[in-house]
């Protein structure tokens, strides 16, 4: 990346070239959302949401953070998560994570970084919770698997939300998913962690 002109200069190419694929494409999106799936990924710059399921603008509801967390006091995510499922009424959440995840990383290594060791402590709390598991792995293991536990975790919490909770009682067609990403080959991984609506 030389300069911003040259962002500015793909951007208009990109532009085109969508234009040229599918002519009513902006048009379309300039009306309206109406994506089916709400993802909560990683600020990663290498998990790219869009880009790794091969979708064109429009098809997804995307927030990320470090490490994909779901905290109960962040409002960011959570005006996110509401204007996803009761404005947008998506039917599919996706928690996705990836191995190799800084966040993760640093909190098993329990570095000190400064005001993001705050929302770390999320992270060193779901390894605690799963300590068992952890201590008779080697640190790639225990990274890999500390990465899976997370996404779990965050599942949890949002499946726990008066957001989603409130939206079952109204509707069985919302269902939050677990998956992880694979930098090294460029693949989802379903965690088998899905939670739904049992009434």
């Amino acid at each position: 990346m030389d300069t911003l002109q040259s962002l500015l200069d793909q951007n208009k190419e990109w532009a085109k070239t969508q234009k040229e694929k599918n002519p009513e494409l902006f048009e379309r999106l300039s009306k309206g959302q109406q994506p089916n799936l709400l993802w909560i990924g990683c600020s990663d710059s290498r998990v790219p949401a869009n880009q790794i399921m091969d979708l064109p603008p429009g098809e997804m509801f995307v927030h990320r953070n470090i490490a994909n967390m779901v905290v109960h006091s962040d409002l960011n995510l959570l005006s996110v998560l509401q204007y996803a499922v009761e404005a947008l009424e998506v039917e599919h959440i996706v928690v996705c994570g990836h191995y190799g995840c800084g966040g993760v990383k640093a909190a098993l290594e329990d570095q000190k970084l400064g005001l993001i060791d705050n929302w770390l402590e999320y992270i060193r709390d779901v390894a605690r919770l799963h300590s068992d598991q952890l201590q008779v792995l080697s640190f790639d293991e225990k990274h890999d698997l500390l990465c899976e536990l997370n996404v779990q975790e965050q599942v949890k919490n949002i499946a726990e939300t008066n957001i989603v909770t409130d939206a079952w009682e109204q509707r069985d067609n919302l269902t939050v998913h677990g998956w992880i990403y694979n930098l090294e080959n460029g693949r989802l991984k379903d965690l088998d962690v899905s939670v739904k609506s049992t009434g």
